[in-house]
């Protein structure tokens, strides 16, 4: 899969099981719509976490850096809905950031995702930049894969807490994320436990703690979706 634009908002949480039948309800048929009505939001994917009950990765794909202070985004950031207001409480864990895509290799839509998030040391940035980047050049082209994405944060100065935040009681961020995307969940996983695992990314210039999740693909929404 090929990202859609040149920057990302790429979010981890967890619902509680007795919320996910209204979250899936409404993460598909308002908030999804909703975003996707935003001038510069190219598409939106829902992963469930394959290893924990609860999780999810939610992605959106972003025309430009610059959507991510738009009036158009910070009007619905706060100003939510009556059922986003509901809903917003129950993001449990809310991991948030707000990226520049570094580097997209690939292309399709995958259904299996591995997310690693992890930190450079503060003397290896452009080291670990350039060897990601041969690397994830090369993995699309492997068996059971398609993609391969580096992701850095990149909060913009102006962030201010917004109404949503406020309902959710605050977002933690990750620094720098790696996506492998395939067809096949075995060969998604054995990339993010070898090639991208906590030793290997250390080796390359990384700190030594890094977090891995693997997700399989239950929505995705593109702007044309919108009516």
């Amino acid at each position: 899969m090929a990202l859609l634009g040149k920057a990302a908002v790429a979010m981890w949480w967890s619902i509680h099981p007795a919320m996910r039948a209204e979250f899936g309800d409404w993460h598909s048929h308002e908030h999804f719509p909703e975003r996707m009505s935003i001038p510069g939001f190219r598409r939106g994917t829902r992963w469930t976490s394959a290893t924990d009950a609860d999780g999810f990765f939610v992605m959106y794909e972003l025309d430009d850096y610059e959507t991510l202070t738009s009036t158009g985004y910070l009007e619905r950031l706060n100003a939510p809905t009556p059922w986003s207001t509901k809903m917003m409480p129950h993001h449990l864990n809310m991991v948030r950031s707000q990226c520049r895509i570094a580097a997209s290799f690939g292309g399709g839509l995958a259904t299996s995702l591995s997310a690693v998030r992890f930190s450079p040391q503060a003397d290896q940035q452009t080291k670990l930049t350039a060897v990601l980047a041969v690397t994830l050049r090369e993995l699309p082209g492997l068996p059971g894969l398609t993609g391969a994405h580096l992701l850095m944060t990149d909060t913009p100065r102006t962030e201010t807490q917004t109404k949503e935040q406020h309902l959710r009681g605050g977002d933690t961020t990750a620094d720098w994320i790696v996506l492998v995307a395939g067809y096949d969940p075995d060969a998604v996983s054995e990339i993010a436990a070898s090639r991208l695992s906590p030793d290997r990314l250390h080796s390359l210039g990384a700190t030594e703690t890094s977090i891995a999740g693997t997700y399989q693909l239950a929505f995705a929404m593109t702007a044309l979706d919108v009516g």
